[in-house]
């Protein structure tokens, strides 16, 4: 006989739990002990975030380091059977890489979910193209790319309707097919200079938000060179 799960309590949603989700579905998951929850990343202060925001007693220690990565990791586990039920009710389950979903998460707090996702497994890039020479000028361009990836095909293209129902923005859809084999599709969602300029404003719509500090920096420094809806030269 299958072990019966207990009742699970229903958290109340706020703007910190909706990005701690977001965390937990790109850089989190769950045991299959059916209690623990466990984080990682190679950014501190994201660790310390999700900490501070789920009030955990639970310490950051560092990860193993199988000799690929390029920096350190860190990981902060902790045991709560009630919100492991509650996690598995909205869509995240153990071994959820390349077969999660839809996540439950009301429309109000979907964009903090999606800043935790940014701030999880997302990138903002930016940099400059010295794209052309003519009669002896160079002219530049400020490349500006924001990407969420994922290894589950249901859960990219649900997120990326959700972004189309709910984001003032738009945003590509696209498949990397794997270069070795033995290898899966990894699939992003990729938003050009000015959508990612409107993607900014969306996500970081008040000051005290949950957010990886660094990112939100990248975002707001470009944002501050937006003139009349156009993005000037920032060299």
């Amino acid at each position: 006989m299958p072990k019966k799960r207990l009742p699970f309590k229903k958290f109340t949603w706020t703007p910190g739990l909706a990005y701690a989700i977001g965390l937990i579905v790109t850089d989190g998951n769950l045991s299959k002990d059916g209690r623990h929850i466990n984080m990682r990343s190679s950014d501190m202060d994201l660790l310390k975030t999700f900490q501070l925001i789920l009030n955990l007693n639970a310490k950051i220690t560092q990860s193993y380091n199988n000799g690929f990565a390029k920096k350190p990791s860190y990981r902060i586990q902790f045991s709560n059977v009630q919100f492991y039920n509650w996690l598995i009710s909205i869509g995240i389950t153990p071994a959820k890489t390349y077969t999660i979903g839809e996540v439950k998460i009301p429309i109000k707090y979907f964009r903090d979910f999606l800043r935790g996702h940014l701030d999880g497994d997302g990138t903002i890039f930016t940099y400059i193209d010295n794209y052309n020479h003519y009669r002896g000028r160079t002219y530049t361009n400020q490349r500006i790319f924001t990407k969420f990836i994922s290894a589950s095909q249901l859960h990219i293209t649900w997120l990326h309707n959700k972004i189309k129902e709910l984001a003032p923005v738009n945003g590509a859809l696209i498949c990397n097919n794997p270069t070795r084999p033995n290898r899966v599709p990894m699939w992003e969602i990729k938003f050009s200079k000015y959508e990612s300029l409107k993607l900014f404003k969306w996500l970081y719509y008040d000051k005290n938000l949950p957010t990886l500090k660094r990112k939100r920096q990248i975002a707001e420094d470009l944002l501050r060179h937006v003139v009349n809806n156009k993005l000037i030269r920032l060299i």
